[in-house]
């Protein structure tokens, strides 16, 4: 039985068609995996159904009525629910005191109740979290199941995940898949919005593509080949899903001794000229914590660090820049641009002293050096004056990495290169990737993603508890199993 339509959406922005003529259909008991490149409709799509904005065209049905969703208090009215990869939670509240925000019963709050509450929609979720926990103090993984629990407390009907595991281990994604299967049980309709085509294949019944405002046909029932559904996303075909590797690893660039300080408690290794290396491991390994070290960002307690036989101190973010050393961050949005700036402004930032003089900023150089950027890496602005926040992951990757190799950094740290990224830009950031190192940089790579690993490393190394505790250099047989047994053992 169907349990939301949505029919003939549209929605234009200035200068912008995001959505033309977009149809949905979501049925009782089933997940439905909403997937497409960034920039084809999917935020718009999920901003119209929780009611965040309106569309200028198309109707909205639920359970065969149809319904006017003008605000996200409508929405919950009707039985929507958008959990969203920023989580709206209150940090300094509990767990219960979360889940029932808003809806409390009268002035005086029941604080018993709730919890009470709280602990029953967590035992039918099947996950143990204390109702009175602060949710500061909760894990990631927690802190969805109250996002979870909220909905369930509001009676929706219909649950919206966007990019639900992006900072999950594989072992809360599992935890994570069997609610989902649960409230799937339960008549639950849950659109799945995701950029990890080994997940939806695992938990998706019908999967609906979106390119470019529009559906790109009819959603797809059962299993779906992977090229097929790559080809239906990009428009074309990609024949592979990683680039060839066309460098050959040389000498040692960077070399890493004794690192210690916080999580991380003794990281050795040699980074090589031509190189991709990737550094995996769960989260909370000392993966992240290790770059920071790298970087300047973050001063360890010990270790040395050597750079083409140099050794380097490095107190501060300028000193690694200085040395040659830049880091793509985990967290583009908050640690690698100024959203509010625009891709020019983003771009000068590290190179001003090259294009300052006596004090006065030569924006005429600025722009003609970007332009070189904006072309080889096929970076799509229709302006570089605009904000960098209206721009989609990919591009958003690329004015980081732009700003970097104007400064021709010899070893370049990409901490989860392609995070929230579609599939058809991470394709174009390893060509990327490739290309650097063929020009003969030394490229670290952190990365969650075990296919990502396993497809564009030429050595890994796996972390566990703040150390190195396993090295795989035969990548012809290397599988993933393989690492994990090396991270959790």
């Amino acid at each position: 039985m169907s349990l939301l339509e949505m029919s003939g959406i549209g929605k234009s922005f200035p200068g912008v068609r995001a959505l033309d003529g977009v149809d949905l259909e979501l049925r009782e008991g089933e997940v439905l995996a909403l997937v497409g490149e960034n920039g084809a409709g999917k935020s718009t799509l999920i901003k119209i159904l929780s009611g965040a904005c309106r569309p200028d065209a198309g109707r909205i049905r639920l359970r065969g009525k149809e319904v006017d969703i003008r605000s996200p208090l409508d929405a919950r009215r009707a039985g929507v629910s958008v959990i969203y990869q920023e989580f709206t939670q209150i940090p300094s509240l509990s767990a219960a005191e979360n889940i029932f925000l808003g809806a409390e019963p009268g002035l005086l709050l029941r604080r018993g109740d709730e919890e009470r509450a709280a602990a029953e929609l967590f035992r039918r979720l099947g996950v143990p979290v204390p109702p009175d926990a602060l949710c500061r103090d909760l894990s990631v993984a927690q802190q969805q199941v109250v996002e979870i629990a909220k909905a369930l407390a509001a009676d929706a009907r219909v649950l919206v995940m966007d990019e639900p595991t992006a900072t999950l281990t594989p072992k809360e994604v599992a935890a994570l898949f069997a609610v989902i299967r649960e409230l799937r049980g339960q008549g639950w309709g849950i659109i799945y919005v995701s950029h990890r085509l080994d997940e939806i294949d695992a938990i998706a019944d019908r999967v609906q593509v979106l390119r470019d405002g529009r559906s790109a046909g009819p959603a797809l029932t059962g299993r779906v080949e992977r090229a097929r559904l790559i080809e239906l996303m990009v428009g074309r075909k990609l024949d592979q899903e990683f680039p060839k590797r066309t460098s050959k690893p040389s000498e040692p660039r960077l070399v890493v001794t004794g690192l210690r300080g916080g999580r991380v408690r003794d990281v050795s290794f040699a980074l090589r000229r031509g190189e991709i290396l990737a550094l995996t491991g769960l989260v909370g390994s000392g993966r992240t914590e290790t770059a920071r070290f790298l970087f300047g960002a973050d001063r360890p307690d010990a270790g040395a660090i050597a750079l083409d036989g140099r050794p380097l101190r490095i107190d501060a973010p300028r000193d690694a820049i200085g040395a040659g050393i830049a880091l793509l961050t985990e967290d583009r949005k908050s640690q690698g641009l100024v959203l509010a700036h625009s891709v020019a402004d983003n771009f000068a930032l590290p190179n001003l002293r090259s294009w300052t003089r006596l004090g006065v900023v030569d924006f005429a150089k600025t722009r003609r050096a970007l332009k070189g950027h904006v072309d080889a890496l096929r970076l799509k602005v229709a302006d570089v004056d605009q904000p960098a926040a209206v721009l989609s992951g990919g591009n958003q990757q690329k004015v980081v990495l732009a700003k970097w190799l104007e400064r021709n950094c010899e070893v370049v740290i990409f901490d989860e290169p392609t995070r929230g990224i579609d599939v058809g830009a991470k394709y174009e950031i390893y060509v990327l990737m490739n290309e650097l190192a063929a020009r003969g940089k030394a490229i670290l790579m952190i990365s969650s993603e075990l296919p990502e690993v396993l497809g564009m490393a030429d050595r890994v190394l796996v972390m566990r508890d703040g150390r190195v505790t396993g090295e795989i250099t035969d990548m012809a047989t290397a599988t993933q199993e393989q690492i994990m047994a090396m991270a959790v053992s």
